[in-house]
């Protein structure tokens, strides 16, 4: 089972196709939606979570792309600015997935972009401003 956190923008055009509905029908792939931006008339975004067999999710991100919709990871989304983090560990206790940890050790604070699922509740008590969202 291949597992990936993507982003999805799509035109205006495709906002009223069941984009979503053919990755799990007609590719056998799990999308759990993380967040989304989908408006009538409007360009739309949604971050994603897919799972399936890697051959499924191959071609189920073939098959957005055929579309016009961009793929890019999540990770390319969510930054968090190493030299204006000061170690203050704010963040740590009310990340859910431990995409922020630190190192007990050294009182480090650490980001891992593979874990993180752009929840915004670090972003929110980060009293330096250290992480944002592009979204």
């Amino acid at each position: 089972m291949t597992k990936k956190r993507i982003v999805l923008t799509f035109s205006s055009a495709l906002v009223d196709q069941p984009l979503t509905y053919h990755l799990v029908k007609d590719y056998d792939l799990m999308v759990n939606i993380l967040r989304g931006v989908v408006t009538p008339n409007q360009p739309g975004r949604l971050v994603v979570e897919i799972s399936g067999k890697k051959k499924n999710l191959e071609d189920g991100l073939h098959y957005l792309e055929g579309l016009g919709v961009e793929i890019q990871s999540l990770a390319q989304d969510i930054r968090w600015h190493e030299d204006k983090c000061t170690q203050c560990t704010a963040c740590i206790p009310i990340c859910p997935t431990k995409a922020l940890n630190v190192n007990r050790d050294t009182m480090e604070v650490s980001y891992d972009k593979d874990r993180c699922i752009a929840c915004e509740l670090c972003i929110a008590v980060c009293p330096f401003k250290a992480l944002d969202i592009q979204f």
